[in-house]
């Protein structure tokens, strides 16, 4: 017999939601077979059976939000095997540690982060003191519901099982719930509402509202920020001739016209990106640690815009790859991304990313470098431009790139070499697939 517990199925993850149940209670269960899907802060993932047995219990409900390293479900050799009726205890929320490394490697998904058990008292409910019931909460949440002088029991949970974590006792702070304790010998009428269920009024007339936030909007907000206050940026810009490039492309359509395939200029400049690394390949770096880390593989991740916010699957050994193989991957994983069924080793491994915003009409914007990666480049939209060429005036198709660096790995000059050396092969695009 054996547990089934929660994996960490990304490097940013640390809770996740039983999204649906695959096999049932009584099913006979094969090593490789999915047991479940699980939302994580990226994307629903299946999760496979790492034995063969019949899955005797299932711990949670879909729909249940689960921190890693909890009890979702128990395998056993026999269908009709004994189970406790009383789930293991689940793990406190990885989330409420003070102190955490920003960036840690995606472990496999047989993993789990080990944490000690919630004190029994708060999973049970029961104060132990003769006051009644109370409600679920880790240890920094009652520690900061006491600094913001606020009543933890007048507050409502978003944990699992209701559980009221960190983010609550912030989110009460900024919005004024729970300010006072209740004096015993008056308790709250129970027709009052709370103030932070009430949408503040402005002079004008206008409401607002708060709206949910998704985890992949959480994880974006907290590593972005991170990336922001972390990571020295530095960015370099320059403009490239595009005329070369969109004649190569029209070609290379005309000839894959029989396939179905077609190349965008995106895939033109991954490709080209991954060729300027293998001659930059102090490009090619992570500063982790005070470490410096060289790649040996040059993975390319391609930015994508979800409804939850933005994800950036990885195009794994860019660099041998042919166009046809990064736009027909390329197009399978945007796809993937926006209906949420990415996989982990999809997301990770990425050594340089491209963020392309040229579809909206941007001119050129700055990136924000993503973590542990050195560098990203930014591509605005191909524009058409009066250009002085030979002695004349001349009208030509530009695009603008603006490459964020990771000033820690990556000094200016050699940042600049490789910005330099990548419009020269956007300029002269066979260079591209030589």
């Amino acid at each position: 017999m054996s547990e089934i517990q929660m994996p960490r199925l990304s490097d940013t993850m640390e809770e996740g939601v039983i999204s649906t149940w695959v096999k049932k209670v009584g099913d006979k269960v094969a090593a490789g077979d999915v047991l479940v899907e699980i939302e994580t802060d990226k994307a629903v993932m299946e999760y496979e059976a790492y034995e063969d047995g019949f899955l005797v219990k299932q711990s949670v409900n879909e729909g249940d939000t689960v921190p890693i390293g909890a009890v979702i479900g128990v395998i056993a050799d026999s269908p009709d095997a004994e189970v406790a009726d009383s789930a293991p205890a689940a793990p406190a929320e990885p989330a409420e540690k003070e102190e955490a490394p920003a960036e840690q490697p995606a472990p496999a998904a047989r993993e789990t982060a080990p944490a000690e058990p919630a004190p029994a008292a708060d999973e049970s409910g029961a104060s132990g003191d003769g006051e009644g019931p109370r409600p679920r909460t880790s240890p920094l949440a009652r520690r900061l519901a006491k600094e913001y002088g606020l009543d933890i029991t007048r507050i409502q949970g978003s944990g699992p099982k209701g559980r009221v974590v960190r983010a609550d006792i912030e989110a009460a702070a900024k919005n004024g719930a729970g300010a006072q304790a209740p004096e015993p010998s008056a308790p709250a009428a129970p027709a009052a509402a709370a103030p932070a269920a009430q949408a503040p009024s402005f002079d004008d007339g206008r409401a607002s509202e708060e709206l949910k936030v998704s985890n992949v909007r959480k994880v974006i907000a907290r590593r972005l920020t991170e990336s922001k206050q972390q990571v020295p940026h530095f960015y370099l810009r320059r403009t490239i001739d595009a005329e070369a490039l969109k004649a190569f492309r029209a070609q290379i359509n005309e000839q894959l016209a029989s396939t179905g395939a077609k190349i965008s200029f995106n895939d033109l400049i991954v490709k080209a990106c991954a060729t300027t690394l293998k001659l930059h390949p102090a490009v090619n770096t992570s500063w982790v640690d005070d470490k410096l880390l060289q790649h040996h593989r040059v993975n390319v991740g391609v930015a994508v815009a979800v409804d939850a916010g933005l994800v950036v699957p990885v195009l794994h050994d860019t660099d041998k790859a042919t166009l046809s193989e990064i736009s027909t991957r390329t197009r399978e994983l945007a796809g993937k991304a926006r209906d949420g069924k990415l996989k982990p080793q999809e997301m990770s491994g990425g050594t340089f990313s491209v963020s392309n915003l040229g579809m909206f009409g941007v001119d050129s914007f700055s990136a924000v470098i993503n973590p542990p990666e050195a560098a990203i480049l930014a591509v605005g939209a191909m524009r058409q431009e009066a250009v002085v060429v030979d002695g004349e005036v001349a009208v030509r198709n530009r695009i603008s790139l603006e490459l964020s660096v990771d000033h820690r790995a990556v000094d200016g000059a050699v940042g600049a070499a490789f910005l330099k050396d990548l419009a020269e092969i956007l300029e002269e695009p066979m260079r591209i697939i030589l």
